[in-house]
C-alpha cells in the first residue's frame, strides 16, 4: 500500500493476506528489531555540494560545527530559517576535501535548494561554492537490524563491516553483489543501519539482491508507518511533524546541536530574542497513555482540567503516535506549554466522542535510551 509524501508516493506498509493494517506495521517494527528490516528510502532529498567553501557554507546553514568535519564522517544537522524556527534537518557527509553530500527531508528537497540558493546568490556572492540536485540519481535500500551484518555479507559486500573498521556517522564506497555502492552508516531506527546508495539504475536490482541474501535472516520490508514507529521510539523527530515554523532547537531539546562556538549561523541573532526564552513556549514531550493499549489520536489537544468549562484552556497537541510492538503500549510526543518542566505530570485529552484520554508526561525516548542498539 503506497501514500503521498511530498510529490513522491512512498510504500506505506506491506500487508500480508489477510492482515490489517496494525497487523502489517506491528509486524515489520518486530522485524527492524528482532531480525532486520529494508526500506526503500529513494525519495530522501540529496544535494551534492561542492567548492572550495563548502565547509564555511554549511557553517553558515546549519546550527552545529562542520569546518572540522574529516573525509568520509556524516554528521547530523539541523538548519533554521532566519527566524530561529526550525526549517529541516538531514544528515551530511563529506564525500572528499571539497566535496559533500547532503540529505534532507522528502517534502523538504526542493524547498531547501532553493534557500540554500537563495542565500549564495542573494547574501554570499563571494563563497566557491556549487549545488546539485541528486535527488533521483541515486536510489536507497535502508538495512536496519541485528541481522544487518549477516545479510549484507551473504550479499557478498566487499568491506569490513567492523565497528572499528566502518563505525557509526561513516560512509565508505564499496560492491554488494558487483553493484558499486556508497553506504552510509547511519540509523533512524537506533538499530544497526545501513544506508545503501547505489545509481538509481541499480535500485531494483539491489534490493532483489538483498531480499534473496536476507530470506534465512529474517529480512522484512517496512513501509513509512513502521519508520514513523521506530524512529518515535527513539525520540527522533520528524520536521515537519514535530515542527510547524513555530518550533526553535531549544522547544525540541536539542539545545546540544546549536553551536556556542561559532560566531554566526542562519537563525543565530533570532534565538537570542526574550520570546524564545519563554517558560510558556510550547516543548516536546514524550506522553505514555495510562491504559497502553489507547492511542492518542494525533493532533488532539491537551488539557490540565478536563472538566473546564468551555473553552477550555488548551495546552498544545500531540505531533506523533503509534502502538509500540516493542514496548507493549502506546507511545506519543506532543508539543506542551512548558512541557519540559511538566514530566511526571499528568494531561487529559478530550475526544469528539465524550470520551478523555489519560497520558503521563515523559520523556521522548521510550526505547533503548542508552543507544547501545548501534552497533548490533
Amino acid at each position: 500500500k503506497f501514500e503521498h509524501v511530498g510529490q513522491w508516493m512512498r510504500a506505506w506498509y506491506y500487508p500480508q493476506d489477510g492482515e490489517t493494517m496494525a497487523e502489517a506495521v506491528n509486524r515489520e517494527v518486530l522485524a527492524a528489531r528482532t531480525t532486520a528490516g529494508l526500506l526503500d528510502a529513494s525519495t530522501l532529498g540529496k544535494i551534492d555540494i561542492r567548492g572550495p567553501d563548502a565547509a564555511e557554507f554549511l557553517n553558515r546553514v546549519y546550527t552545529n560545527g562542520w569546518s572540522k568535519l574529516a573525509v568520509g564522517r556524516c554528521r547530523y544537522g539541523l538548519m533554521l530559517k532566519d527566524d530561529g524556527m526550525v526549517m529541516d534537518d538531514g544528515v551530511t557527509t563529506r564525500l572528499g576535501k571539497n566535496h559533500y553530500h547532503m540529505t534532507t527531508t522528502t517534502g523538504g528537497a526542493a524547498g531547501v535548494l532553493d534557500w540554500l540558493e537563495e542565500w549564495l546568490q542573494t547574501e554570499w556572492p563571494d563563497l566557491q561554492v556549487y549545488l546539485t540536485s541528486v535527488t533521483e540519481q541515486w536510489a536507497v535500500a535502508t538495512l536496519s537490524g541485528p541481522n544487518a551484518n549477516k545479510i549484507l555479507q551473504d550479499a557478498g559486500i566487499d568491506i569490513d563491516l567492523s565497528p572499528t573498521s566502518f563505525p557509526f556517522m561513516s560512509m565508505q564506497n564499496c560492491h554488494i553483489g558487483g553493484l558499486p555502492a556508497r553506504v552510509f552508516r547511519i540509523s533512524f531506527t537506533g538499530e544497526l543501519s545501513y544506508e545503501i546508495n547505489v545509481a538509481a539504475r541499480h535500485g531494483l536490482a539491489l534490493w532483489t539482491h538483498l531480499m534473496k541474501s536476507g530470506a534465512a535472516h529474517g529480512i522484512t520490508p517496512y513501509g513509512t508507518e513502521a519508520m514513523h514507529v521506530l524512529r518515535a521510539e527513539k525520540g527522533f523527530i520528524i520536521v515537519g511533524q514535530e515542527t510547524d515554523g513555530s518550533v526553535t532547537p531549544h522547544d525540541l531539546g536539542m539545545d546540544w546541536i546549536v553551536s556556542k562556538a561559532k560566531p554566526d549561523f542562519i537563525g543565530k541573532r533570532a534565538l537570542t530574542r526574550t520570546t524564545m526564552a519563554y517558560d510558556d513556549r510550547k516543548q516536546l514531550v514524550g506522553l505514555k497513555t495510562k491504559n497502553p493499549q489507547q492511542v492518542i489520536p494525533e493532533g488532539a489537544h491537551a488539557v490540565r482540567d478536563p472538566n473546564q468549562p468551555l473553552p477550555m484552556d488548551m495546552l498544545g497537541q500531540v505531533t506523533s503516535s503509534y502502538y509500540s510492538p516493542n514496548l507493549g503500549y502506546s507511545i506519543a510526543m506532543g508539543l506542551l506549554k512548558g512541557g519540559h518542566s511538566m514530566r511526571g505530570q499528568t494531561v487529559f485529552f478530550p475526544l469528539l466522542d465524550g470520551s478523555i484520554i489519560e497520558a503521563e508526561v515523559v520523556d521522548t525516548v521510550f526505547f533503548d535510551p542508552k543507544g547501545e542498539r548501534i552497533n548490533g
